[in-house]
């Protein structure tokens, strides 16, 4: 069985990382969302959170399985029995940074190789950052998440008003 590992923050998953994970598993067995805890950044969302708003967007992809970690990549994909590491690429900046990503994970795992799978054009333009700012200063998401994150976005920022 060929397992895949797609890592990210997801902090909200956007109509852009749906489509890279939905895509992957035409082309694997198994593709498997792990969300990344980072102690240093201070999201929106629970990692918890996130895992639940990504299951619902992929609810209806059997092969998708959604999970979190916490660590290094590398570990966790050898944890889970992968060989593929699956990364979006919006744009050229994108491939640089990644690159030196990848280069470090093989030498750390050579057994894995990362797949790069570029942005469909229509979601190239979105970030979770960007979605966030827009929705922080009470813009429309509805063309970058699904409904449900949209909820939940403008749900989260009206509870930080609120506090």
């Amino acid at each position: 069985m060929k397992i895949a590992v797609y890592p990210g923050s997801f902090d909200p998953v956007t109509f852009g990382h749906i489509d890279i994970a939905v895509r992957a598993a035409k082309i694997f067995d198994k593709v498997i969302i792990a969300v990344m805890v980072n102690p240093h950044k201070n999201p929106l969302f629970t990692v918890e959170q996130r895992v639940e708003l990504i299951r619902e967007a992929v609810k209806d992809t059997p092969n998708i399985e959604v999970d979190s970690f916490l660590g290094l990549l590398v570990h966790y994909v050898q944890r889970k029995g992968a060989k593929v590491i699956v990364k979006g690429l919006r744009a050229v900046s994108d491939f640089e940074s990644e690159l030196s990503m990848a280069s470090i994970n093989w030498k750390m795992y050579p057994d894995a190789e990362t797949f790069f799978i570029p942005t469909n054009s229509k979601y190239s333009y979105i970030s979770s950052s960007l979605v966030k700012e827009i929705a922080r200063h009470g813009g429309i998401i509805e063309d970058f998440v699904p409904p449900h994150v949209e909820e939940a976005v403008h749900a989260a920022y009206k509870l930080q008003q609120n506090k």
